[in-house]
């Protein structure tokens, strides 16, 4: 079988979760390609984070010229027999930075597709609320593969030995990269109010310099906040997690989350809210290793859960075996081979969507802001 993704293995150490799940995947599989794209031909076009652009450019007719070439990429591959299959990481661009040209682009987008992939089984039912049109075609629920291993995760100093911590101070963490809905500086606001021998670090690269601005004018009255504002190399990353008391991730919009397997993966316990799919996650590894909050981030919550932590009768490590990606690779590919099909192309034939119009390519009417940044990673 012959795979084009949207990515696969361009974001290299970025995000490893694509790198992952084709790399155990006994399939031809290749990275989409704008260049190839007129000698290019594949069984399945297999998207993840189509809403880059909406997050990577403040210009909005930058944006929307690239989002249109992406549709009509779709329209020649469908063409040419490829199938259009859709991880849905996210329901919608982070940032919200051009909200009419993101509600033309998952219209026009969702109409293209011949199947999609939700991470869990509430994403599935959130997905489907979002974008009804999607109960036209086929879905899937094939889970978030894990990260240990992944990840060096050997002897040597960690965070308390670097910094000079006393044994007993307590470590709170958040890693990843900081955007405005990672909700970094409602963290730092919520920590400022905990009392006690406690530290809170925060390890990840700010999406733009007035954001990393931000969040040093919020930390620098106490103390006890650790900045460490860059991309974490590979080989560092277990600094931070080995002394990690309580992972916690504050955001206010999320459906699934990378960082809160990393988090599993180093057997440390996290916070998160109770949106999403967190609660689905918090029963599939248990609730001695995830708990929820709900409503904003405070003093109050992250005490509690600290408490938790430490209190919380757990194993060494969770049970993260159904998320390994040999076995997430493997139903992936078997998801790619029924949406190919004889019997699912003659499902498609007979159902509304075979007769569908392809949508309007005209864009909506949005007015250009001056210049464009790239941000990283969704």
């Amino acid at each position: 079988m012959r795979v084009v993704a949207y990515p696969a293995f361009s974001l290299r150490e970025q995000n490893p979760y694509t790198r992952l799940l084709y790399g155990n995947m006994d399939a031809q599989v290749s990275d989409f390609s704008y260049r190839r794209l007129l000698t290019t031909r594949c069984d399945i076009l297999h998207f993840h984070w189509p809403e880059w652009e909406l997050n990577a450019y403040t210009n909005a007719m930058q944006a929307a010229a690239w989002l249109k070439l992406k549709l009509l990429a779709m329209d020649w591959l469908r063409a040419r027999g490829a199938k259009v299959v859709w991880t849905a990481h996210n329901l919608r661009a982070h940032d919200g930075l051009h909200p009419r040209l993101e509600n033309w682009f998952w219209s026009s987008f969702i109409k293209r597709l011949d199947a999609y992939i939700a991470l869990t089984e509430s994403g599935r039912c959130a997905a489907l609320r979002k974008f009804p049109s999607l109960s036209r075609v086929p879905g899937y629920v094939i889970p978030h593969g894990h990260y240990r291993n992944e990840y060096p995760n050997g002897a040597g100093a960690g965070l308390r030995e670097q910094v000079g911590l006393n044994p007993n101070t307590k470590i709170l963490l958040f890693f990843g990269q900081i955007r405005e809905y990672k909700n970094v500086l409602a963290l730092i606001r919520a920590f400022r109010g905990m009392g006690g021998d406690i530290v809170l670090c925060i390890a990840g690269r700010p999406s733009s310099e007035r954001l990393a601005a931000e969040v040093r004018r919020e930390a620098a009255p106490d103390r006890r906040v650790l900045l460490y504002l860059y991309d974490v190399p590979k080989e560092r990353v277990q600094d931070f997690f080995r002394d990690a008391d309580l992972v916690v991730l504050p955001y206010r919009d999320i459906l699934n989350s990378g960082t809160a397997l990393l988090s599993l993966s180093f057997s440390r316990p996290v916070l998160v809210p109770d949106r999403g799919a967190m609660g689905e996650l918090r029963s599939t590894v248990g609730p001695e290793w995830v708990r929820t909050y709900s409503g904003e981030i405070d003093a109050s919550a992250m005490v509690e859960a600290l408490a938790w932590s430490f209190n919380s009768l757990r194993s060494s490590e969770p049970q993260l075996d159904e998320l390994a990606w040999p076995q997430l690779a493997k139903q992936t590919l078997n998801a790619f081979a029924e949406i190919c099909s004889k019997d699912m192309q003659r499902h498609l034939r007979t159902s509304n969507f075979a007769n569908a119009k392809l949508p309007d390519m005209k864009l909506p009417n949005i007015k250009s802001n001056e210049g464009s940044s790239v941000s990283g990673q969704a």
